[in-house]
């Protein structure tokens, strides 16, 4: 049966420099539908591995396996060490927008758990006041979520993910709907954890550009199969027009990458428009709902 083991639990403390997580002949479905398997994937302490495909593809289903929310349908994810979440920037209901920034970061450490002692509140602010401070918040973290902007939300999104001092950080989509000051902003940070604290990354994305910088390799999901490489051997014409099963031009403008293409046999199709960059699904729409 597919499982999500720690590592460390299961094979002692001799193996320092394991990869911080490990897919090992990895497969989901659902019902006759393949999101993807064989996938076989280390992740090594300090790696940034984006995540993209189109709607559909499985992305947010892949997430959701490592944090033992879905059930692999065969083979098993290895963990070595404690992961973090961040997840994009969306509207939050009305009780939690009135919450202060300080108090969402704080739930990383204790979820929605209350009744301290003392000495355990005094760790946990310690925790709290480290993460602020290392994604400089600390201007606005007295403030309801509600009055802050997307971006400084999704610092204080970041610093709650870093109260666990993680091993590894999934990032669910951080920049969708940030400005590029913000999106900017967020990517500086968590590249400054992963140079200063060798945290891993593994970023879902719609857009690889403002991250494509700092990235190590590709995982590419697409129809039921997959692509892993570093962004030259996975970002070309000929690896994607074999992933997608018809014609699909990449091209490099002044630094970025722009996906150009066309209909497939299950009628995507690839909108190309002035400025198209890769990411925003690649111009792919698959119908049915993101997993």
């Amino acid at each position: 049966m597919a499982a999500r083991t720690d590592r460390r639990a299961r094979q002692g403390p001799e193996l320092v420099s394991a990869p911080v997580l490990a897919f090992r002949d990895a497969g989901l479905t659902f019902g006759e539908r393949v999101l993807w398997r064989d996938l076989n994937l280390e992740i090594a302490p300090g790696e940034f591995v984006a995540v993209l495909g189109p709607n559909g593809s499985g992305k947010t289903s892949l997430l959701r396996a490592i944090l033992g929310h879905t059930e692999l349908s065969e083979g098993e994810i290895v963990a070595d060490g404690t992961l973090g979440y961040v997840p994009q920037q969306h509207a939050e209901d009305s009780d939690t927008m009135m919450l202060r920034g300080r108090d969402l970061v704080g739930f990383g450490v204790d979820g929605s758990q209350w009744g301290f002692g003392l000495r355990g509140i005094g760790r946990r602010r310690a925790k709290v006041d480290a993460a602020i401070e290392q994604v400089g918040a600390g201007g606005f973290a007295h403030r309801p979520l509600g009055l802050l902007s997307g971006g400084e939300q999704q610092r204080l999104r970041i610093a709650q993910a870093l109260t666990r001092d993680p091993a590894l950080l999934l990032c669910d989509e951080p920049l969708a709907s940030l400005d590029l000051a913000s999106q900017r902003t967020v990517v500086d940070l968590l590249d400054t954890r992963r140079r200063t604290s060798d945290t891993s990354i593994l970023f879902v994305t719609h857009e690889l550009n403002p991250v494509l910088p700092f990235v190590d390799r590709v995982l590419y999901l697409a129809g039921g199969s997959f692509r892993i490489g570093t962004v030259d051997e996975v970002m070309n014409s000929r690896t994607l027009t074999e992933l997608y099963g018809s014609p699909v031009e990449v091209l490099r403008i002044g630094g970025r990458l722009v996906v150009v293409g066309g209909e497939d046999d299950h009628h995507c199709h690839v909108h190309a428009y002035p400025g198209d960059v890769l990411g925003t699904d690649v111009g792919f729409a698959v119908p049915g709902e993101d997993l």
